[in-house]
């Protein structure tokens, strides 16, 4: 079987190469593909990708700055394994924990696995008001699901790749994760949560999300729930 790690990047200079060092680390009992798809960055961040080699590694750049969305589909079709893990690239979320992420598809038990933030995993203390974002948000797109995840807006997810052959894709920024979990309910999914770490960063660190995404990903649960049911 093969794992494939699709990283979406944008202005990540000093984060993108330790990162993918960190990924090729991780001992697996299955193969491993890299696809990192740059969104524009103009950081000098694609002046690094360039000088990186393997063939263990797909680099793929967008013709300009299209948001997370975009740049996951991208790489979910270019992804040729049988399992597909998203990755950030700013080290928040630690790739040594694979082997608890994938257990749940590898023993069968799963089609998708979501590493939650708030199951009992260390965590950098960092913003209440994100934490309290991070909560409404779950439990708003729980009580539109039926279902009791707590933690809908970690990147660490985890597709069995039919499941995620399945899905239609339109967000083209942070709205993937509402719009990826709300499919995943209609689909009837077997979906699980396993407790990450998370080395949380703050602005002066480079980190992008803001107020205006949750506004975002209110209406996309909205969006994707009721009127958009591709």
């Amino acid at each position: 079987m093969k794992l494939t790690i699709v990283i979406p990047v944008y202005n990540e200079k000093g984060t993108v190469l330790e990162l993918i060092r960190r990924v090729r680390s991780v001992p697996l009992p299955l193969e491993k593909e890299i696809v990192v798809v740059d969104d524009f960055s103009g950081d000098g961040t694609r002046d690094i990708l360039g000088g990186i080699g393997g063939a263990d590694l797909k680099v793929l750049l967008q013709p300009k700055n299209m948001g997370k969305g975009a740049a996951l589909r991208r790489g979910f079709v270019e992804a040729t394994g049988d399992i597909v893990l998203v990755q950030d690239a700013d080290l928040e979320y630690d790739p040594a924990e694979y082997p608890t992420l994938l257990a749940p598809i590898l023993d069968g038990r799963a089609d998708v696995v979501y590493g939650s933030r708030f199951l009992s995993g260390p965590h950098r203390v960092l913003f209440f008001w994100h934490s309290v974002g991070n909560k409404f948000l779950t439990t708003f797109s729980n009580i539109v699901t039926n279902l009791n995840l707590t933690d809908m807006e970690t990147c660490y997810k985890v597709f069995r790749r039919e499941i995620l052959s399945k899905i239609t894709l339109k967000s083209e920024r942070f709205g993937f994760e509402p719009e990826v979990t709300i499919k995943l309910a209609r689909l009837k999914a077997r979906i699980y949560e396993v407790p990450v770490s998370y080395a949380g960063r703050d602005y002066a660190e480079g980190k992008k999300i803001g107020w205006k995404d949750g506004l975002a990903a209110l209406f996309h649960i909205i969006r994707f729930r009721f009127f958009d049911r591709t």
